[in-house]
């Protein structure tokens, strides 16, 4: 309304210097009045329709129709006509997601293609990988305990009938606890042949869903299914709307899914057909179409809906797939599994054993060698790393450069970790570094030419290059999230406490992982996954 009354404004006003120079003239200035009351009908015949067309898009958005694929408005859109086209391998039913905003970090020490095999001697499990658990879970072993790969380790005590079960088989050798004697990791001390524990496997078109369920949490496959809001394990009480998988990871220095895929695609097909026995809704599978075809081992799933994506970091994370697929709205509840958990439950149910093999990407810039490793979750850091890096002060991280732990040597790999980066220890003072960028840096400012080497590979490394500033609004988070959200605006709310803005804002759709480039690219220097994930939990006590 503010807007016709702008416009209103704007038409008498000329009306009025129109009958006035009218005056002026004698009257002899007819064309001129008949000229400026014919623009001023336009723009009110204009101001009208504008006002239809965002009534049209407000009712269709409660009706829950998807403006980004469907125009219900009067007027065309002008990605209409400037829209990305599909490639050509995207099949007629699928969807197609072309994005804009985010940012592709190059980072030096890409591992290559060949896959090498590290048993490592000592493996772990660790409580602190899971949000929402209990800090002191029930440990159903003792130190001396013989385990076999897929037998109970612990369990929470909030939801006993879950069970967090060994990776692979061998002796228990410590229950490490923390901070308040917290369970901080139960360590294994491999065998050299992983020997499984058995299981009588149901049939998925015969079992009924609960009994799946049960079956799934003493499997030790259900910490795998993980739940939005609040990005914490799946709960056995209620279905979910949806299940969403991604099968390719934006994240600089990121394992290649391909490799992931090959000679497991019947045990991927297996998983998607047990997830979709756990809900009413559809498993909808998130492919890449940034290069060439994604692997027939994605795109020939049956059972799923396919939706194909195209852009920069994060369009791999399955928080910003969810947003442009089917958001999350009031209390739906959405889970997603990750590609190498989706062939852990495949293999659960083709071969009977818990499966728990996992590649991960080793790289980066002070890695002597990188490549991509073949081995088993919460593998010893120490061993795979071990004669690989470089002499200089190295930080290692569980995970990616955005998302990922900082580690040591005598740490383990995460639960869901499939990457190890290693870069230089940023702990060198940079006298005027800010003032005379000489040394490249990644970065999106466009204080540094970076644009001009769209291919350069960075070292990287730690520093932060300043120190913490005041919370200030730049616009820079949302020059980097594709989903329509505020983050800005959300981030302060969570520091706020405000829940109604918070929930308002969308902080329901979103995980750690997509805020990490927002943390990335910040001036202020601001902790935003913890932050995020302060506000995570006040809104799941609030549940």
């Amino acid at each position: 309304m503010k807007l016709v009354k702008g416009r209103l404004t704007v038409i008498l006003s000329l009306l009025f210097f129109s009958q006035f120079s009218f005056a002026q003239s004698g009257g002899n200035n007819n064309y001129l009045l008949i000229s400026l009351v014919a623009v001023g009908v336009v723009i009110l015949v204009f101001a009208i329709l504008s006002l239809a067309d965002n009534l049209m898009h407000i009712e269709g958005k409660k009706a829950g129709i998807d403006s980004k694929k469907t125009n219900i408005g009067i007027f065309p859109r002008i990605s209409d006509f400037f829209a990305k086209k599909a490639p050509n391998y995207v099949v007629d039913g699928a969807g197609y997601y072309p994005t804009t905003k985010g940012h592709n970090l190059k980072l030096a020490g890409k591992p290559t293609g060949d896959i090498k095999t590290i048993h490592t001697n000592r493996y772990a499990l660790k409580p602190t990988d899971f949000n929402g658990i209990s800090p002191i879970p029930k440990v159903v072993v003792e130190v001396g305990s013989e385990v076999k790969a897929g037998d109970p380790l612990f369990y929470d005590k909030k939801r006993p009938e879950i069970m967090y079960c060994a990776p692979v088989s061998g002796e228990v050798v410590e229950v490490k606890r923390g901070a308040k004697r917290a369970i901080a990791e139960i360590i294994i001390l491999a065998d050299k042949e992983i020997s499984y524990r058995e299981y009588e496997v149901p049939n998925l078109e015969k079992v009924d869903r609960q009994e799946l369920k049960s079956f799934l949490t003493k499997s030790g496959v259900w910490p795998m299914l993980n739940q939005r809001p609040f990005d914490i394990v799946a709960s056995i009480d209620e279905d979910p709307r949806d299940i969403f998988i991604s099968t390719f990871n934006t994240a600089p220095l990121a394992l290649d899914s391909n490799l992931v895929i090959a000679g497991n695609e019947n045990a991927f097909q297996k998983g998607c057909d047990v997830l979709n026995a756990l809900t009413d809704g559809s498993v909808y599978l998130g492919l890449d179409a940034r290069g060439d075809a994604p692997s027939k081992g994605f795109s020939d799933v049956t059972g799923v809906k396919k939706n194909y994506f195209s852009g920069k970091h994060p369009v791999g994370n399955v928080g910003v797939q969810m947003h442009h697929v089917n958001p999350i709205k009031g209390n739906d509840k959405v889970w997603s599994v990750g590609l190498q958990d989706v062939i852990t439950i495949g293999k659960l149910f083709l071969e009977g054993k818990f499966d728990a093999s996992r590649l991960v990407s080793l790289g980066g810039s002070q890695v002597s060698t990188p490549s991509v490793i073949r081995t088993y979750q919460g593998a010893s850091i120490g061993d795979l790393v071990e004669g690989n890096l470089s002499d200089e002060k190295n930080r290692i991280i569980a995970g990616d450069v955005y998302t990922g732990k900082e580690s040591t040597t005598e740490n383990f790999i995460g639960y869901k970790d499939d990457q190890l980066t290693v870069i230089k220890e940023g702990d060198k003072y940079e006298a005027f570094g800010w003032l005379l960028p000489i040394t490249p840096r990644p970065s999106i400012s466009g204080t540094f030419p970076n644009f001009l080497f769209p291919d350069f590979e960075f070292e990287g490394e730690t520093n932060t290059h300043g120190e913490k500033r005041a919370f200030v609004v730049t616009g820079q988070y949302e020059s980097v999230l594709p989903m329509d959200i505020y983050p800005q605006h959300l981030m302060k709310a969570i520091l706020a406490g405000d829940f109604e803005k918070m929930e308002g804002l969308g902080i329901n759709e979103l995980s750690e992982e997509d805020i990490a480039l927002c943390e990335f690219v910040c001036t202020s220097k601001m902790p935003l996954q913890k932050i995020l994930r302060d506000g995570l939990e006040m809104m799941r006590e609030q549940a």
